[in-house]
């Protein structure tokens, strides 16, 4: 397992031990058990459904080899080098240039695609961000989204059922004014953590999308224009899709200045591709 690979593990680690230590604090047992349970049920279900909920939400319309001959032509060169099976294709009615890949696994993965990407890069381009996109999907990324999110998720509902359960529960007594610290405090670590994770997986599928299709460079170039694009090229969804599946695209599609860096699910464009470049150069993918 690389240095990426390992801090990952231990932002997920992170996590978890958080929302213990959460939990021990409120010393709310019922509602820590409450929370997550509703917390795993709804992340089990996203988890099942979240390819459908997500393809819906962006309008995506199914496309085959006899519609799309080129593009399919293309994924399917690459998840032959990728060592993965054919996902499912779909075309987005949006115009900003970007793309998502989704599924619990590889065998029931989907990658979607907006128009503007199609008409915005050129193939090499285009390629380069398809082995991005059946990087995430090799890597099982939604699946390490989907426990984090469940972390975050529980959380959060832990602060709402706090108003309705005794600071420090029965069986601690907790300082409530440490409690109430805690409870304002610990959803904004949570997301932090969330993010931290989402950023080292996106460095991951740079890496490994770049040996997927033998050119970091069309990989970088495609960023650069994709991120150029977000900027100025309006995302047309709802808030709920904006909060809910920014982290599944290579480049933020929201981005306009509407979130802190901070919370960012995505790392500088202009870091990955000096990282991109140096592979490009050396072979070798720079980590930090």
């Amino acid at each position: 397992m690389n240095r990426n690979g390992l801090r990952t593990v231990f932002l997920m680690t992170l996590a978890a031990v958080l929302f213990m230590l959460v939990g021990q604090v409120l010393g709310g047992s019922t509602g820590l058990i409450i929370a997550f349970v509703f917390a795993m049920g709804m992340n089990f279900f996203s988890y099942w459904k979240s390819d459908k909920m997500v393809l819906r939400m962006y309008d995506a319309q199914p496309v085959d080899q006899q519609s799309h001959p080129e593009l399919y032509g293309m994924v399917e060169e690459l998840t032959r080098r990728a060592e993965i099976p054919m996902p499912k294709l779909y075309i987005i009615p949006q115009q900003q240039p970007n793309a998502f890949a989704t599924g619990r696994n590889p065998e029931n993965a989907a990658v979607a695609f907006t128009e503007g990407i199609l008409q915005a890069l050129d193939k090499d381009e285009l390629r380069g961000v398809t082995a991005h996109e059946l990087a995430h999907i090799k890597n099982r990324d939604i699946l390490t989204q989907t426990i984090v999110t469940t972390v975050v998720s529980a959380l959060s509902m832990l602060a709402q059922f706090a108003y309705f359960i005794p600071m420090g529960g029965n069986d601690r007594g907790a300082n409530p004014l440490v409690a109430l610290i805690v409870l304002i405090t610990a959803p904004i670590a949570a997301m932090m953590l969330q993010s931290a994770i989402s950023r080292t997986r996106e460095y991951e599928a740079d890496r490994e999308g770049a040996e997927i299709s033998g050119a970091p460079h069309h990989l970088a170039s495609a960023l650069q224009r994709i991120q150029k694009a977000a900027e100025e090229v309006p995302m047309r969804v709802s808030e709920s899709a904006m909060r809910s599946t920014s982290h599944m695209f290579p480049v933020n599609p929201f981005n306009g200045g509407r979130f802190m860096s901070l919370f960012s699910t995505h790392p500088d464009t202009e870091d990955r591709v000096k990282r991109l470049m140096h592979m490009e150069k050396t072979g070798q993918y720079l980590f930090d």
